[in-house]
């Protein structure tokens, strides 16, 4: 009697190899792309600290006055590069630079003890609550770069 061999078919090693390599290739690209997307460049101030950390060391003070007079300084160590200030209206909120409003601000900011004090008469009018958010300059691999603090690290001003 003969013995019959069972002929199976598959893949040869060769194609089974390319794929494999395929495979290998395209998950460690999107691992490579979902790691980059999650790590931002840090823009650093300070000799490498991060930024967000030197937030917690504004110092400034607000105000606004009965004649429309905005005044802002700069109390503490940190160079404040800009000012934000976010206007909340009847359910809305919308976010200005501060040299949109006012034309005297310093192109330096604020540097320690420094003082802005412009009339913005009008501008706050309709707003039930204003926000001024530092806005400070730091440096990363494509140069300097400005970095808005967060609204905790801001002020309200009393309208």
């Amino acid at each position: 009697m003969k013995k019959k061999r069972l002929r199976k078919k598959g893949l040869s090693p060769v194609i089974a190899t390319v794929l494999l390599v395929v495979m290998v290739v395209v998950i460690g690209l999107i691992i490579f792309l979902w790691f980059r997307g999650i790590t931002e460049e840090a823009i650093t101030k300070f000799d490498g600290k991060n930024i967000e950390l030197v937030c917690e060391d504004v110092d400034f003070l607000s105000d606004y006055s009965v004649s429309g007079i905005l005044s802002i300084l700069n109390e503490g160590n940190v160079p404040i590069f800009g000012m934000k200030v976010k206007i909340s209206e009847q359910g809305s909120h919308e976010t200005l630079d501060i040299k949109d409003l006012a034309s005297g601000w310093p192109d330096i900011g604020l540097r320690q003890g420094g003082i802005f004090s412009e009339a913005l008469i009008g501008e706050f009018d309709d707003a039930e609550k204003v926000l001024i958010i530092p806005v400070l300059m730091g440096t990363s691999a494509q140069g300097d770069q400005s970095y808005v603090c967060g609204d905790r690290y801001g002020q309200d001003l009393v309208i």
